[in-house]
């Protein structure tokens, strides 16, 4: 339980990192573009960086070409509820195309944790503390490291 509080405080770290990414890109790239333009390649850059983040930090897990390329595929109900959210935001309740990406990501955050687990962590498991699962160790690729937060 613990274990999954700290992945939990974690993946809102990263969370809080990749928002502001995201946004900070999409308020570079909005004065050039138009605001959809700005928000595709914003959201495209900050989930490269979240899939790093979260696979060393959050799940404590090595990044793979697999993971990578499932990642994105998983971030595609992240994406859709987040367009949907934009595009309702701004032109049915009139929002201010420069806030309403910040409210869609928001309300997209439980999909992405449950999904970006489901690709990250293999099997569901949580990071063993003791160390990686497995007799292979890390340099037999074991996918699970130990979780120095759980061990503390």
């Amino acid at each position: 339980m613990r274990g999954q509080l700290g992945q939990i405080v974690r993946f809102g770290l990263v969370g809080g990192v990749n928002t502001a990414t995201f946004y900070g890109c999409y308020l570079l790239l909005h004065p050039w573009m138009p605001y959809f333009a700005a928000y595709s390649i914003a959201f495209v850059l900050s989930m490269i960086g979240s899939f790093f983040l979260n696979t060393y930090f959050t799940y404590r897990t090595r990044p793979t070409w697999k993971k990578f390329a499932l990642f994105p595929l998983t971030n595609v109900t992240n994406y859709l509820v987040q367009s949907v959210g934009l595009y309702a935001l701004v032109t049915w309740a009139g929002m201010d195309d420069r806030i309403a990406p910040l409210v869609a990501a928001v309300v997209a955050i439980p999909f992405t944790y449950l999904l970006s687990k489901k690709i990250l962590v293999p099997g569901g498991k949580q990071p063993s503390p003791a160390g990686p699962v497995g007799p292979t160790g890390p340099a037999g690729g074991a996918d699970v490291e130990s979780d120095p937060v759980a061990s503390r």
